[in-house]
This record gives C-alpha cells, structure tokens and sequence, in this order.
C-alpha cells in the first residue's frame, strides 16, 4: 500500500491544503473528494487510515488528526519500500469540508505536457525543480492501462520495446483497470531509477516523459537526479516537508476528526 499512502497525502494537500478533505466519504448532503476524476476508481488505502486512526483514538481520543494520519503514513511509506525519512511537522487539524471541483481542477493529469505541469505546482507554490523532485514517487506504484494507453500507442517518444511489453497487459480496446508499474526496473523500491528510466524513454505516463523530452527545461534535473541518488533523497525529503506545510487548518480551525470518513 505504500505508493497508494503517499499518493492519497498529494492528492489530499493540492486540494484545499493538507486537511484529509480527501478522505471525506459522500453522503446525501455532502459532496466529498472521492468520485473526482483523478480519484474515482484509482485512489485507495482508506482502510489502513482507519485502522491507525482507530489504534490512536483507543490510546489517546480525539489528538491525532486524520491530516497528521496521512502525513505520517507517507513518509513511514517511502521510509519502508527502502527510501529516505524526513521529519513530519504535526498539528494539522481536519476539515468540515471538501471540493469535487478544486480536486477535478488542481490535480495534475497524466495526459499534462509540461508546461500544464509546471503551472500545476506553481499554483501550489512548487518551483520547476520541485516539480520534478516530487515526481519522484513514480518509482513506486502502479497506473492503469487507461491512463497510458495513448503513449504506448500512439507517442514516438518511447522505447519501442517498452511500449510493446506495456501492450501485452494494455489492449487497445478493453483492460481499462489493468496494471503496469511505473517504474518497470525496481516497481516495489524507492530509488532513483525512475529518473533513469525517463533518460531511456521509459517513463509510463505522458506526463512522466514530458520532464525528459528531448531539450526541455527540466531535461537537466533528470539528468542530475539519475546521476545522484544521495541528492535526489535529500530533496525529496524537503519536497515532502513542503508539501505537508500546504495551507494546514490549525488552533481552532477545523477539528480533530473522530472518523476520518465523516466529519464530527
């Protein structure tokens, strides 16, 4: 579960900060996070959120926050597939609320060029580097064959053996919900073959290609990053600190969740 973690705490900070709006379930007057597009049938791991929440609710109700939850459970992800640890800032408290349109507007796509990229984490206050750093989580984790199909397919941008292999597991008609890993060298460890893999036009999604394509802004951070793992961890870490400062809910603001999947 460890890639869907640390995705499930992205997908909660870019949308209304790191508040777990994202793990608000919808009810008959309340329009949560969970069916947006770049949510509905992709993210997961709410089980284990309530398993920790209810673990710290029996040792000490009503401190631990579901935002802290996610926050934490990241870093511990990365930590476990073999990655770097960084010290959580803590104290965020949860929300009362959620956005379908902030998650449908403020996640970036996999179809994104890189300019669509870099406008996505601008607005979230993420230099070009930054942006390039935190796409480092696709070393681990997987995608469905819907959001790649049109790469393996149709982009000249990749290695043709690369694409052929992802055409076996990814029809051009049906499979929508089948599974390649993003990182086809080492897909269940946190390193830095991602960046290596992008260098060899083996980048899964569009949107991964696109930060090594051949003369663009970012080509020279790949590089760096393909060269250097000591670096690439180092500034991860930061990235992730970062991340987890986006616009937190604290003092009085929002409240300590008792159910991460409602609010109380």
């Amino acid at each position: 579960m460890g890639a869907s973690l640390l995705r499930l705490h992205f997908h909660d900070c870019f949308v209304q900060g790191c508040d777990a709006s994202v793990l608000l379930d919808d009810t008959s007057n309340f329009t949560g996070e969970k069916t947006a597009f770049p949510n509905a049938n992709s993210i997961r791991g709410f089980e284990v959120i309530d398993t920790i929440k209810s673990q710290a609710e029996s040792l000490c109700p009503g401190v631990v926050s579901c935002a802290d939850i996610l926050t934490v459970a990241a870093r511990d992800s990365v930590v476990a597939l073999g990655g770097p640890s960084w010290n959580v800032q803590l104290g965020r408290r949860d929300s009362t609320t959620a956005s379908l349109s902030s998650a449908n507007s403020d996640l970036p796509a996999p179809s994104f060029n890189l300019s669509g990229l870099i406008s996505a984490f601008s607005k979230k206050g993420f230099t070009a580097k930054e942006l390039v750093t935190l796409s480092g989580a696709h070393t681990i984790g997987q995608a469905r064959c819907t959001t790649f199909r049109t790469r393996i397919y149709n982009e000249s941008n990749i290695d043709p053996s690369y694409a052929k292999s992802l055409q076996g597991n990814c029809p051009s008609v049906g499979g929508d919900s089948n599974l390649s890993p993003f990182d086809v060298t080492t897909p269940n460890k946190f390193d830095n073959a991602y960046y290596i893999n992008l260098k060899n036009k083996k980048g899964l999604l569009h949107s991964d290609q696109q930060l090594f394509n051949g003369g663009g802004s970012t080509d020279s951070q790949v590089t760096a990053y393909s060269n250097n793992a000591a670096t690439f961890n180092t500034d991860f870490g930061n990235a992730m600190i970062k991340m987890g400062n986006l616009s937190p809910l604290t003092g009085t603001s929002g409240q300590i969740r008792t159910n991460c999947r409602n609010t109380n």
